[in-house]
């Protein structure tokens, strides 16, 4: 599956094109420069700002404003990966993921296979698709660390030390409140909030010891809007979001591995089985996203091997301000969100949600079709 390379993106024309051709043009220091040296040096720039103080001043401005972005996201990056470097070799690293058998996982598995990139999937559906021999399927029950441990001990004898994770597996039940069930909460909490605890804390360790690796954590724009009929599986994400951010400040500060990166992926509501019914509503500032969207920004994140943050769609990235608006703001925009969920059907893998934990042989080396 090749990158993306049309001028819009498959979701079309929507408010991402808007936002990106601004940071392009009227927020781009590089292109502002020059014009501000115009306007400064030259006898037609000159005249032209005599005749245009207001244009003059604004650009200024726009130059100041463009500076600042850029200098405060040099700052953050510098300080999101400790202000080190490091190297990543992609013919030797492993990438594992979970639940990589089917969607927003399955589009990363498959660009990374077509990038020669080695790819563990963790998962406890069968693959969904064809892929080459540096594609292994492990069966595994994330919800397990019995079963995580006993998986990674395969994995590392039979493949290798993973050396970026990618904590994707998710679920969404659908529920209310007063609907969900025990085992309902328990199963959401298990997968997209205690999973990455038990997956990242069997493969950290070896990161740690060569103070090399990734971790990657898929949260979701619930993490910052609690809707109707999805409160554990928002709860669920903002957990996972603050496990992103607890590691990354024990990585720096209690296992001295500074060149460990993290990642925190925000997806909103996604074209995949798991979300059939949902609908986000503002199609234009906030679209369903196409998984091969989601999935060809986090592995160019990982390929720059930087910590980062990425959030699809880019719009997105308005909502944690949601939970500092004042209530009479905040509370209805979390009551309309009900509306997404009206139609919601989802998908479930795993219907009977309180059967034990179930153990089965790996499934090695799922070869091209």
């Amino acid at each position: 599956m090749p990158m993306h390379k049309g001028i819009l993106p498959r979701e079309g024309f929507c408010a991402d094109v808007i936002l990106k051709l601004i940071r392009r043009t009227i927020l781009n220091p590089n292109l502002l420069l020059p014009l501000i040296l115009l306007a400064r040096y030259t006898k037609r720039g000159q005249d032209l700002s005599i005749l245009h103080p207001k244009a003059a001043r604004r650009l200024k401005l726009l130059f100041y404003l463009a500076v600042a972005r850029g200098l405060s996201g040099w700052f953050s990056d510098r300080v999101r990966n400790n202000w080190v470097s490091d190297k990543y070799d992609w013919s030797k690293e492993i990438v594992l993921i979970t639940g990589g058998a089917a969607g927003i996982g399955a589009a990363m598995v498959k660009l990374l296979d077509e990038l020669k990139i080695r790819v563990v999937v963790l998962d406890v559906q069968r693959m969904t698709y064809a892929a080459s021999s540096r594609v292994s399927h492990f069966y595994c029950d994330v919800r397990s660390p019995a079963n995580v441990a006993a998986v990674a001990e395969r994995v590392v004898g039979q493949i290798g030390h993973p050396t970026v994770v990618i904590n994707n597996a998710g679920v969404c039940r659908g529920k209310t409140i007063l609907d969900a069930t025990p085992e309902d909460v328990r199963f959401t909490f298990d997968v997209n909030a205690l999973a990455p605890f038990w997956v990242t804390k069997t493969f950290l360790p070896h990161m740690i010891a060569q103070n090399h690796g990734m971790v990657v954590t898929v949260s979701s724009f619930a993490s910052w809007v609690t809707a109707p009929n999805m409160v554990d599986y928002a709860a669920s994400k903002a957990a996972a979001m603050s496990f992103h951010e607890g590691l990354s400040a024990e990585l720096q500060t209690r296992y001295k591995a500074p060149k460990i990166r993290t990642v925190i992926v925000h997806p909103g509501g996604t074209k995949t089985p798991l979300f059939t019914g949902y609908s986000q509503g503002a199609r234009f500032l906030l679209p369903l996203q196409e998984p091969e969207s989601v999935a060809e920004a986090i592995v160019k994140q990982i390929l720059s091997g930087r910590s980062g943050q990425v959030v699809m769609p880019e719009a997105g990235g308005m909502l944690p301000a949601v939970r500092v608006y004042p209530d009479w703001r905040s509370y209805r925009v979390r009551s309309r969100a009900q509306r997404s969920m009206l139609n919601f059907k989802g998908r479930q893998v795993i219907e009977d949600v309180a059967a034990p934990f179930e153990t089965k042989d790996s499934v090695q080396a799922v070869s091209t079709a």
